[in-house]
Order: C-alpha cells, then structure tokens, then sequence
C-alpha cells in the first residue's frame, strides 16, 4: 500500500513540474536516483534506517547526486526528501508521480503476460485494440510466462484481466470442489 504522505510528496512535486513544464523530465530524474537506491540494498537499508545521522544520509545523496546530471528543481526536492526522513519513501513516491503523469498526458500501463512469445503483428495489434479500449495511449510491456500454459493476463492499470488456462483450469478445479 502506498501511504498518504507518498501521494502528497508526489502530488507537490508534479505541480511544481507542471507548472515549469517539466513533467516528465523530473519524472525520468526521480526514477534514475529510486532506481540506483534499489539497485543497492545496502544504500536502499542505510537510506531508510533512523539510527544513521541525517547529515551522513545526506551527504551520501550528495554525492550520488553529483555523479547524475539531475536538475535543480529534483536536486531540492531529493535534499528534502533527507530532511524531512522521507527519503525511505522515494520508490513510492515515483510510483505515485507516474500515476498522476500518465493521467495528464493521457497514457495507460499495460502489462501483458503470455505463454509464448507474440509476433510484433500480433503485440501491434492488441496495443491498438487497447488504445480504442481506454482511449489513452498504451505503453505495453510484454513478458513471456511459460507457466500460464496459454492465453495471457492483462494488467491494465489497478485491473487484472486473466484469460489463462491456467486460471481458467483453477477457476473448474475449485468448482468442482465445491461441488463434491
């Protein structure tokens, strides 16, 4: 679960970037410096632990900030994610920035899971059907999943659509469970 004060984190920060029209370049900022935190447990587990002083939190954000060409705006925002002992709640915070950029700009996530892999046609395809569908545009990430025996899994969104044998063979399984 996402807490509130994630959401408000993000919620602040994407109207500072709307207003400098600078949407999705702080996006594309704040999730290079979450993805290095959780690229490296260590960092992620110093980042997040209240025993460690806030000016060596700090001063490890600095440095990582100095090696990434990050603007001005993400650089505050990052040094006060620290003071504030939020930086722990980055990951989320990104998460919740995404969701309120993919709004204003019209976009949908989908994740589609099959058992084998498609032909370009075929993902050129359902993208399209999808876009008629939501009426947004589609950004799809496909992934192979041998363990589905067939059919595919839509994530469209908070949505699951599972149109998989293997959940279709659950769903008779558990009916004729129910009625021995």
């Amino acid at each position: 679960m996402i807490s509130n004060i994630s959401k408000r984190y993000a919620r602040a920060f994407f109207e500072i970037a709307t207003e400098g029209k600078q949407i999705e370049r702080y996006y594309e900022e704040l999730n290079q410096f979450a993805s290095i935190i959780a690229q490296n447990k260590a960092l992620s587990d110093f980042l997040a632990n209240p025993v460690f002083e806030q000016g060596s939190k700090k001063g490890v954000v600095e440095s990582i900030i100095g090696k990434l060409q990050l603007s001005g705006m993400t650089i505050s925002f990052l040094k006060l994610l620290v003071d504030k002992k939020r930086i722990d709640i980055l990951h989320d915070i990104v998460i919740c920035y995404r969701q309120l950029m993919d709004e204003v700009l019209k976009k949908v996530r989908v994740d589609l899971k099959t058992a084998f892999p498609l032909s370009s046609k075929m993902q050129s395809y359902i993208n399209s059907s999808l876009e008629k569908l939501t009426g947004r545009q589609v950004e799809l990430f496909v992934e192979n999943d041998p363990s589905l025996l067939g059919g595919i899994v839509l994530g469209v969104g908070d949505t699951l659509y599972d149109g998989s044998i293997k959940n279709q063979l659950n769903n008779m399984r558990n009916l004729l469970g129910e009625a021995r």
